[in-house]
């Protein structure tokens, strides 16, 4: 038995990524030829020693194995199952689940229809966790001891499962981290590491975050389950896929010229909107023509997620373009002292000191076209008291706004910084 100290700060999805790693790296000792090589040997191995032929499913039916050993009986159902992967379905076979799944021993089931014939089967369970089930077509010469040979085969079974789970589980974060250098521009090889991912040609990043104002009560675990929606979604569209959760956004990267990628992240933000019962948005950067521009597609969609609300949950940076651009200014202007400057702080210091709407009007204007009665119409006024209030702000604040060059900066630094439009009250 081994005792293992955790630090208090660990997440426990890496504790256990990191123990399911070192122990599918422990040698097993057991020989290539033992029946522990895999699925499909080991559903050789319970054929071979009850004398059924064996299928291994998963907890959704999905067949994983099946043995070969020649001559052993078999019937439609499993040359239906084993030709479609799937069990097929039907009311009866639901009821039979229900049987097999409550066991704790293995149990005989009758044959379903005429010309079917009759199974052993047993559930294969890890730690009260259900991990699927093994079957064994009952042909009428099954070995005396075939219920204990099937049940030593069920435990195999669900060390091969848990095994099977951490290497996928492993190289989902492998590729999770690798992600994340192609998404940071710190991969020392984006044409490799995108190989790796299966990311090839054109692409773009989506990125999904829980909404903030819905006051999710565990944010880091529902992220996660965010995390495990994206994937399983972008896996069902596009097979071999990778995400990655980076300080609580989920990004994926969305392969192709991107005809269908808002209608994807439109069913993912309702799906997980849905089995997360928090509503979650989603933002989606340029298409960049390979790897080497991922981190540029990243940042576009970290931009298009500021500008989101709950009216527009779903959004690609191209609808969204000025509402960006203008963020991104405002930024940049509020940084740099000889942007910030000017005239607009004249305006906005009058307006405070004498309870003007000079502003206000100014930008109304700029909205307008500079038509003085689209403007009036804007701000429910007569024109005339539009050009009055124009008139002495040129007087008091000393801007000339017959200069395009100086119309352009002081609307673009009310618009930016001082965040002001005409539907501002």
């Amino acid at each position: 038995v081994a005792l293992l100290s955790v630090a208090e700060d660990a997440a426990w999805h890496h504790v256990h990524l990191l123990l399911a790693s070192a122990i599918a790296a422990r040698p097993t000792g057991a020989a290539p030829d033992s029946g522990l090589g895999d699925l499909f040997a080991l559903a050789d191995a319970i054929a071979t020693a009850t004398g059924g032929a064996t299928a291994i499913e998963d907890p959704r039916q999905r067949i994983l194995a099946y043995s070969t050993v020649h001559g052993q009986p078999v019937d439609e159902d499993r040359r239906q199952g084993i030709l479609g992967r799937q069990v097929p379905a039907s009311a009866e076979n639901t009821e039979q689940y229900r049987r097999l799944f409550a066991a704790v021993r293995p149990i005989g089931l009758p044959a379903l229809s005429a010309g079917d014939l009759p199974r052993l089967a047993m559930p294969v369970r890890a730690g009260g966790e259900t991990l699927g089930s093994v079957w064994v077509i009952d042909g009428g010469s099954l070995a005396p001891d075939a219920e204990d040979t099937l049940a030593q085969g069920a435990s195999t079974a669900a060390l091969l499962l848990l095994r099977a789970r951490a290497a996928q589980e492993l190289a989902r974060h492998q590729g999770g981290e690798l992600l994340r250098r192609l998404l940071d521009g710190t991969a020392a090889d984006a044409a490799t590491a995108a190989e790796r991912l299966g990311v090839a040609g054109p692409a773009r990043v989506a990125a999904f975050v829980l909404d903030s104002a819905a006051g999710v009560p565990d944010t880091e675990r529902t992220a996660l389950r965010l995390l495990d929606v994206v994937r399983l979604q972008c896996e069902a569209r596009y097979g071999r896929h990778a995400g990655v959760l980076v300080d609580g956004v989920v990004y994926a990267v969305l392969p192709g010229p991107g005809e269908r990628h808002r209608t994807l992240a439109e069913d993912i933000v309702a799906r997980a909107g849905q089995a997360l019962r928090v509503p979650v948005r989603a933002a989606l950067g340029e298409v960049v023509p390979d790897a080497a521009g991922l981190a540029d597609s990243r940042a576009d969609a970290d931009l298009v997620l500021r500008v989101l609300d709950a009216e527009l949950p779903v959004a690609t940076v191209d609808e969204v373009r000025a509402r960006v651009t203008l963020l991104r200014l405002s930024e940049v202007m509020g940084e740099r002292r000889e942007l910030s400057a000017g005239a607009w702080r004249r305006v906005l210091a009058y307006d405070a000191g004498h309870g003007t709407e000079y502003a206000r009007t100014l930008v109304s204007w700029f909205d307008a076209g500079c038509d003085m009665a689209g403007a009036a119409k804007l701000l429910a006024v007569h024109p005339n008291t539009c050009r009055y209030r124009l008139r002495q702000l040129q007087q008091h604040a000393g801007v000339d706004l017959d200069d395009p060059d100086e119309r352009l900066v002081l609307w673009l630094q009310l618009r930016a910084l001082a965040g002001l439009s005409s539907a501002t009250p």
